[in-house]
């Protein structure tokens, strides 16, 4: 392959959830803070904020035929490093609003559709899950 700019059917298919679910977040109110943010930890797919919270957003987007919801590969050690990641941010970044980590379940359709889960305050730092 020439180079690293060809995505993977997997990159594109989180890619295209990713804007989905951004969509989704816009419709609702939010607004778009970063998409993508990396630190030495990880990366947080989405930074959207409202009148009270700035949210991280994590994306998982599955096929309808998947046996797991997409929220559930989210694990402990994936929450950690998005937390940590978060921290990073808010080090460079500290704004007046209360932090939330949310996750948002992509799930597509045969008919070419996108089905939207927001699971809001998802995870906490103590790691554990509130939200399923």
């Amino acid at each position: 392959m020439a180079g690293n700019s060809r995505r993977t059917p997997c990159q594109q298919t989180g890619d295209a959830g990713e804007t989905a679910a951004l969509g989704y977040l816009l419709r609702q109110g939010y607004e778009t803070v970063a998409r993508n943010y990396h630190s030495r930890y990880g990366e947080i797919d989405l930074i959207v904020k409202n009148d009270e919270y700035l949210v991280f957003v994590e994306v998982k987007t599955r096929n309808e035929y998947a046996v797991m919801r997409p929220a559930a590969f989210v694990d402990k050690r994936k929450q950690q490093r998005i937390i940590k990641t978060a921290a990073v941010y808010l080090a460079e970044s500290p704004l007046d609003l209360q932090p939330r980590f949310d996750v948002i379940e992509v799930t597509t359709t045969s008919r070419g559709t996108y089905e939207i889960d927001h699971l809001e305050n998802a995870f906490w730092q103590e790691g554990d899950y509130a939200a399923y």
